[in-house]
């Protein structure tokens, strides 16, 4: 297939779609558009069959907020987990990451977002006051506060802990081994791992 000049409209829109996507610059997005052009048209159905069908049945768990196919997630549901230990995250990925480390084996929280008053974002537009009732049953012990090591995530751990020593619940937060001003996203798994079998009360 020949290659379409960088000026052509349809590859700039193609180009500027995926630039939007976090982490993707345009010099990424212009080797992805080449790349989609260049696939056959097997393939490229196959591919946006796939993320038509994880857009239509992913959702997010009624309990813990991470994505699931199912009203409520596997880890929610699990006898296995350790029900009296509750991991607070900024995003649904984050849970990812950190069963990733395999030495986590306690429940989830997600906030879906951080403390952050430049963007406007306080403490009502996060999933806090769906924590606190989760906190209120009676059945959890410690809560490890497991948000990224940024203004706004140490922030929103400094907010939930104040909300949450009044409960008597044990409050930690994932330790050193996390890279000051990065995220969860990019660590490595030893790191993550490191991070949470050292975290400290706070």
């Amino acid at each position: 297939m020949e290659e379409l000049p960088l000026s052509d409209v349809q590859f700039q829109k193609l180009v500027q779609a995926f630039s939007s996507l976090p982490g993707i610059g345009k010099k990424s997005a212009t080797r992805i558009g080449f790349h989609i052009l260049r696939m056959n048209r097997g393939n490229f159905d196959l591919w946006i069959q796939s993320i038509e069908e994880a857009k239509e049945e992913l959702k997010f768990c009624q309990v813990c907020g991470g994505l699931t196919e199912k009203p409520v997630c596997g880890i929610c549901l699990s006898e296995k987990r350790d029900s009296k230990i509750l991991c607070v995250v900024e995003q649904p990925e984050d849970i990812f990451f950190i069963e990733n480390t395999k030495e986590y084996f306690g429940k989830y929280h997600v906030l879906n977002g951080a403390i952050s008053p430049l963007d406007g974002i306080g403490p009502n537009e996060l999933r806090i006051k769906e924590l606190l009732a989760r906190l209120s049953e009676g059945i959890i012990s410690e809560v490890l506060i497991a948000t990224n090591p940024t203004l706004e995530g140490d922030a929103t751990a400094s907010y939930l802990s104040q909300e949450i020593r009044p409960l008597n619940i044990k409050v930690t937060r994932i330790a050193h081994g996390i890279t000051i001003g990065g995220t969860l996203e990019y660590s490595d798994q030893y790191t993550l791992g490191k991070a949470i079998k050292s975290r400290l009360v706070i």
